[in-house]
């Protein structure tokens, strides 16, 4: 395996572990599937329509989501949004992450 290869498939393994998070971040007010994925591709976190899609799916039955067709300017649209139930875990999730994140900058410091 090259250094690349090797590289790739560890960041690979980075970006599904904040997936979710990216994703719970941008639906605090309802976005549709192409809306959200323009937000996150927008603030660096690009993700595929076939990662995403699921995904959206997985937290709907969760109860973390809930979703509305809406047709406004155009087709209709599938809107999704956090449930409480998402908002209280996005909050746990955020603490978790914001910890995890000063642990690693410690870690990472270089004397």
């Amino acid at each position: 395996m090259t250094d690349s290869d090797a590289f790739a498939k560890l960041e690979l393994e980075l970006r599904r572990g904040v997936v979710v998070l990216a994703t719970l971040s941008q639906l605090r007010t309802p976005r549709y599937g192409y809306g959200l994925r323009q937000a996150l591709a927008e603030q660096g976190m690009p993700i595929e329509e076939g990662t995403l899609y699921p995904l959206l799916r997985r937290l709907e039955s969760q109860g973390l989501l809930r979703s509305e067709w809406k047709i406004e300017d155009g087709p209709p649209r599938r809107y999704y949004a956090l449930t409480a139930e998402g908002r209280r875990l996005l909050r746990k999730l955020v603490d978790s992450w914001q910890g995890m994140n000063a642990a690693m900058a410690r870690l990472l410091q270089e004397d």
